[in-house]
């Protein structure tokens, strides 16, 4: 009987000092509510605009998509330059600022910036639109298509020399 209730005050007094204390039971309550930070994913669909090639490459998974002729910024207009995410997308949408400027499969990337269609084709290969990035409709349809499917968050657009 000795042997068994040593036994038993041995394993109180192991469980009393191993358990963990109240304030830290309270501890680890407060940060289990904190989610754990986990970097974004990878973008799918990376479009890249070269503007001193006026060239356009599109990349889904890594894999060459689109190699397409583009229309930046005339001179006295601005292109931003930088990598941006998609902000929102129009498959139909009027410009506010240019007189009603039609701007069909529009990928906007930074305030009233965007990716879209024209119908100025003799333009593209050359600066020529008021800063936004100038397509020819089939292209500015494919890659409205891309970022809707893979989603707009799921895709970089970045303009460089």
């Amino acid at each position: 009987m000795k042997k068994f209730i040593l036994a038993l005050l041995s394993f109180v007094l192991v469980a009393a000092f191993s358990a963990e204390p109240s304030y830290a039971r309270k501890a680890h309550a407060r940060h289990a509510k904190h989610k754990i930070y986990r970097p974004p994913p990878p973008p799918i669909v990376v479009v890249d605009v070269d503007v001193s090639s006026q060239r356009m490459s599109v990349r889904v998974n890594g894999w060459p998509t689109g190699y397409w002729k583009v229309s930046t910024a005339r001179p006295g207009y601005h292109t931003p330059r930088g990598t941006y995410r998609v902000t929102r997308t129009a498959a139909v949408y009027f410009s506010k600022k240019y007189d009603n400027a039609p701007m069909p499969h529009s990928v906007f990337f930074y305030g009233g910036y965007a990716v879209h269609a024209t119908t100025s084709l003799r333009s593209l290969g050359r600066p020529a639109s008021h800063g936004c990035v100038r397509l020819a409709p089939d292209n500015a349809e494919e890659l409205y298509e891309l970022v809707k499917e893979y989603g707009a968050n799921r895709t970089r657009i970045t303009i460089s020399n």
